[in-house]
């Protein structure tokens, strides 16, 4: 079973910045895919920012130019750079791998995002 934990989260003013941390059970070499998405309340669980197979990156339109995923494959860890965040960004932040591209996607508990003045 693969273990996934975020961390990084908290409260941020608007136009500030944060790093949010993905730690794996797992080697991150040979993954299918990895990713963030964010869930808000009341609101259903949108994709943020995820790379498939052959390291092709999709960025969320809203997001574009503010945010940058990235990893390090010694310490499997997986990386979202939030910049330039605004309220609307508050929501809770998942991680997830995906080992093979028909299987099944391993997610953390999540980690709080809160921007506000």
């Amino acid at each position: 079973q693969v273990q996934v934990v975020e961390s990084g989260g908290g409260l941020v003013q608007p136009g500030g910045s944060l790093k949010l941390s993905c730690a794996v059970s797992r080697s991150l070499v040979n993954l299918y895919g990895m990713g963030w998405y964010r869930q808000a309340p009341g609101k259903s669980r949108e994709s943020v920012a995820t790379i498939s197979g052959g390291s092709i990156a999709y960025w969320r339109d809203s997001m574009k130019g503010r945010i940058t995923i990235s990893r390090d494959i010694s310490q499997s860890m997986i990386y979202l750079n939030m910049n330039n965040l605004q309220p609307d960004d508050t929501a809770v932040y998942y991680c997830y791998v995906e080992p093979i591209a028909t299987g099944t996607r391993y997610w953390g508990q999540g980690t709080q995002v809160t921007v506000s003045s």
